[in-house]
């Protein structure tokens, strides 16, 4: 039996009416929907004289409406309706789904697949704020040019405290390499010295803040650093475009350029190594662990360039149109 106590309620298959439901079906006659029911079931039904016997006509059948939900412990046995439940109108005639959600050519759904979202057919491509999302290769390439570029700039700020550096730590390797190959069994490496030690650490500082000044200031103003332009994609707030901030470019690059401070260790290049192959990991957004941090997305800048928006509007949500 269906846990729908027994009374009157709209009939799911014409909502314009409503019947009585005895626990177990309905029984009686509709009534209109605003009609005020009787007290208990309707009375029973007296028989129609016979009808007339007319040829037949045979006229569409038109399914009944599905019940929205299964009684739990109940297989096969369809309970009744909720009380208030109106069923949904099919879609009218000629219904398309809208561009952007139609299947691919070709496309068929694998054997008893359920889809993990509303569409029937794989999920449109994002198109944040009407934008195509960059390409993991056009962001690879960026890095590359970006990485050289920091580089060369090393070379013209931190040559001269690499060079001192190396002048104290040549005699160290040669000798210990002088231990190596004369075939001392336990080779001694002898101590860095003082200045080594502060040399070692300027160094890496130095290159952390000139990684800091070439990118944060650009990203924040433009959203672009030289490789980006050259790739011409750009960093863009998910939920409008124009300027992200310097607050955001920081944050952004914050998750990737301090780990530098921990290269003596090698820990910094392998977290800077996963968060660089990160946007991998999110294929509808393309966002890198620093674009998660920092509510950014990276897309690629069309022909008449990126139309600038002040507030979020519905189009300016993840996924586009």
């Amino acid at each position: 039996m269906s846990s729908v106590s027994a009374g009157w309620y709209k009939d799911p298959a014409d909502p314009s009416t409503q019947r009585y439901w005895d626990g177990d079906g309905w029984v009686g006659k509709a009534i209109p929907a605003d009609a005020v029911p009787p007290d208990g079931p309707p009375p029973p039904e007296e028989p129609e004289p016979p009808a007339v016997q007319t040829p037949a006509v045979e006229a569409p059948v038109t399914p009944a409406a599905p019940y929205p939900y299964q009684q739990a412990g109940q297989p096969g046995v369809p309970p009744g309706p909720p009380p208030g439940w109106v069923p949904q109108p099919p879609p009218p005639p000629g219904w398309q789904p809208p561009p952007g959600m139609q299947p691919p050519p070709g496309w068929q759904p694998q054997p008893g697949a359920q889809p993990m979202h509303g569409y029937a057919y794989p999920m449109p491509e994002a198109l944040p704020h009407g934008l195509a999302l960059a390409g993991l290769g056009q962001r690879l390439v960026a890095r590359l040019i970006d990485i050289i570029a920091v580089f060369l700039l090393n070379v013209l700020v931190n040559g001269y405290f690499v060079y001192l550096y190396l002048q104290d730590f040549t005699p160290i390797f040669r000798d210990y390499y002088d231990q190596v190959m004369s075939g001392a069994t336990n080779p001694v490496i002898q101590e860095a010295t003082p200045r080594m030690s502060t040399l070692s650490v300027a160094i890496i500082m130095i290159a952390t803040l000139l990684w800091l000044v070439y990118e944060a200031p650009s990203i924040s103003s433009s959203g672009q650093t030289l490789g980006k332009r050259l790739m011409r994609i750009q960093v863009v707030a998910v939920e409008k475009t124009g300027q992200i901030g310097f607050g955001r470019a920081f944050t952004r690059w914050a998750r990737l350029g301090m780990w530098t401070m921990f290269w003596w260790c090698f820990i910094g290049m392998i977290v800077q190594f996963l968060i660089s192959l990160s946007p991998v990991f999110d294929p509808r957004l393309r966002q890198g662990w620093h674009d998660k941090a920092a509510g950014t997305v990276v897309v690629a800048v069309p022909a008449g360039g990126i139309p600038i928006t002040d507030a979020a509007t519905r189009d300016d949500q993840p996924g586009g149109r």
